[in-house]
Order: structure tokens, then sequence, then C-alpha cells
């Protein structure tokens, strides 16, 4: 006999068999494993819920809880709104597993997001009364590629936090060390510490994916089979949910992107029609004078391309071949067709991370300008020939919507 001991985020199984028996064992848990997630992907039958304020704060909807009208809720895919009782219906969910509301103004909530099972047809938000400021300030952070080893840069993160006293943190992407080329249990520990290192934070952090967060496609180094239950974008909905949403605050759409894409064993920058259709339906539901802020890993456009060699093989290429199309592997490759959804809004800024250096790039365009910024890495400093890219992350102030030029904030002090 022999003991077989497996887990799978949430699921673990631990236990003796015969070793003849090995194979069909193995295959009767991933079936289970792949049951256990079978919502990812699949048609539900409606969904629907209320969302109302929740005054005592317990979490049930008590008699004198209104609520809350015109706020949208999606599944990724589709979106609607609650009318005047604050109730939503989907009839049919096409998404990802996952239901959420675009946080509204005045209201605050720590269950932005829910998890679709087929065993539950209603899903409730319970909202909470919050300050609706015009002035306010956010620190954006990037690349923080966890692990045992690089803890010591999160907890510089969260004293910068502590010491600037922001509204709210935005980390765009590479969060973890690795999930491309490594375990599940290596990957599924990266994703374990960086939960266990965000919850730490006073203040709320809201994440979108990078390319070191999708699980095990570089399968000749990772060895993971694509019918691992949580291969790909998986193993991120399943620690982190949705991969992309909105929140609004401060008179402020605020859209989180996944903008990596990948295609057998490669990522490169793209956003795919899904996730483009979703945003249409996001921005149809925010009046037209609100301006919307973008965040997302891959810079939709790049200075920095002109400091790296051009190479199209290799692990760190920088050439990607699309549906036959040499392409920048890492920026987005329709980032036109991405700005043009959001320019019916009034659109500041665009924030990303992915090459570890702070940049400031626009260009001039007719109608209105948009900043496509990216911030430095936090997890290490960046030296390009003689040059020095110092680790750090960028403090914003928002005010009547116009966003000032951002301060940096380097991690090391000298």
């Amino acid at each position: 006999m022999s003991k077989l001991s497996l887990g799978f985020g949430d699921f673990v199984y631990s236990g003796l068999y015969p070793t003849t028996m090995r194979t069909n064992s193995l295959f009767i848990l991933s079936f289970l494993l792949l049951l256990s997630f079978s919502v990812l992907g699949q048609q539900v039958d409606k969904i629907q819920g209320t969302v109302y304020n929740d005054k005592n704060q317990n979490g049930i909807r008590d008699k004198n809880e209104e609520g809350i009208a015109g706020v949208a809720v999606s599944d990724q895919v589709q979106v609607v709104k609650t009318d005047t009782k604050g109730h939503y219906e989907i009839l049919s969910s096409k998404g990802f597993g996952f239901v959420f509301i675009s946080q509204p103004i005045g209201f605050s909530t720590p269950k932005w997001w829910q998890k679709i099972t087929a065993e539950k047809s209603v899903y409730d938000f319970p909202l909470v009364n919050s300050m609706a400021p015009t002035t306010f300030t956010f620190l954006h952070a990037s690349d923080t590629h966890i692990s045992e080893k690089s803890v010591d840069r999160m907890q510089k993160l969260r004293e910068i936090v502590e010491a600037t006293k922001p509204d709210f943190v935005l980390i765009t992407g590479d969060l973890v060390k690795d999930a491309l080329r490594v375990s599940e249990k290596e990957a599924s520990g990266y994703y374990e510490l960086y939960k266990k290192e965000i919850e730490k934070f006073s203040v709320p952090v809201w994440n979108v994916p990078g390319n070191h967060e999708i699980f095990g496609i570089e399968r000749h180094q990772s060895l993971v089979s694509k019918a691992h239950p949580l291969y790909g974008k998986k193993m991120y909905h399943h620690y982190l949910g949705p991969n992309y949403f909105s929140f609004n605050y401060g008179g402020v759409h605020f859209v989180g992107l996944d903008d990596v894409d990948f295609e057998d064993l490669w990522y490169y920058g793209h956003v795919d029609s899904t996730q483009l259709n979703w945003l249409k339906a996001d921005l149809a539901n925010v009046p037209a004078t609100t301006p919307i802020i973008t965040f997302n890993h891959m810079p939709f456009f790049s200075g920095s391309l002109s400091t790296d060699p051009y190479t199209e093989t290799g692990p760190g290429r920088t050439l990607e071949r699309e549906n036959g199309v040499l392409q920048f592997r890492h920026v987005v490759s329709n980032a036109h067709e991405v700005v043009s959804a959001v320019k019916t809004h009034p659109y500041p800024i665009a924030l990303s991370g992915h090459n570890h250096v702070r940049q400031v790039f626009w260009y001039e365009t007719e109608g209105q300008k948009t900043r496509f910024e990216q911030t430095a890495a936090v997890v290490e400093s960046v030296r390009e020939a003689n040059e020095v890219m110092p680790s750090g992350v960028t403090l914003y102030s928002v005010k009547d919507g116009k966003v000032d030029d951002g301060k940096f904030i380097p991690l090391d002090k000298k």
C-alpha cells in the first residue's frame, strides 16, 4: 500500500490506496476535482439576489434594511442593474463562476464577489454606508512577486501604506513569484502567502493578475497537464476571485482588467473579446461624464520597448506571433481597441506594471489626453546598463475627477 496526499486549494485528499490502483485513483481524484470546479465557464440557470444597506452590519438583511437601486451586478459576461428595491436577476449566467457588484459610491463592502455554486441561486450583497469624498488618494503598486524570500518587500510596502494613508491600494499583477512554470504545490504556496500578506493591510487592496499568476502553462517546465482543475487562470480565480471587475470611488469609475492572454505554452499582452464586450457593457452603466481609470498588468503602450532587444524565440522573447501576425509580446496587442472603448468617457490615466520601471507616457491626440503610466516593481530595483531604476510605488491624489502627476515613493531608503 502507498499513501496518497493531494491538495488543491480547499480540497485535500489524504489516504491509503493500492499501488496497482494508482492510475485509476488519480483519474477518479482528477474527475472529482474537475466536478468541484465545474461551474467555471459553464452556463448556470438564473441567479438573483438583493443589494441592500446593512445598517447593523450583521450580514443579514433585516426588515428595516432597504435595497439599493442602480448597482451594477455582473457575472463577467453580462451586466445588469438592481431595481428600485435593490433586486437583480441574471437569467442565464455564462461567466466564469462568479457574481460580483461594482461597488457604488457612498458604500463599502468586504464581500464584493461570490462564487456561484450548483446548490445556490440567491446571492445577496450587504453594503455599509461609507464616506463619498471628491478628494482622495490611492497607491499604485505592482510586481510584488511574493515568496518567502521577498516577504520583507511586502512589509516595506505596508509601511508606506501606513505612512501615506491612502484610501486604497491597486496592485497590478505579478503578485506571486511564479505560477507559470512550477508545480501546483509551489504555486499554491505563493498564492496563499500573498493572500496572507494583503490581509494585513489596513486599507482595501484591489489586485489584477499578471503573467506570473497563470498556472502551469509552461508545461515543459511545470509538468502540469492542461486537464488540471486549476490550470491557467483558474488558480487565480480559486484564490483571488474575478480577474476583471470594476468599482466606484470618489466620483471615479475604476476598471481592473486582465490583459494577459495565452496560447499553448506562452503568454502575451491581449484583452480577449469576452472581456472587451464586458467592458463595453460595464461602461454603458456609467454616466458619460464620470472619469475612468483603468489598471492592469501589461502596459497598453510603453517606451521601455526600446531598451530591450527584439527577440522572437526563447521564454523571455519580446516578439510573439498572434494569429500569424508578429506583435510586441509585452504590450497589449489590441490596445487601441480597448482605449477606444474607454474613451467614451473622460479617461485621464491608464495604469500598469510589468516592466519593473516607472514610466510616464502620453501622445498627442485629438480630443482628450490619456496618460499611460507604469509604476516600478515592489520586489526589486532594475539595472539597465549604467542606469538604476529603483523599486517603488506611486501615490496619486484625485480631486473632482482630476488626477495629479503622482508622487514616486522608493521602497528602499537611502
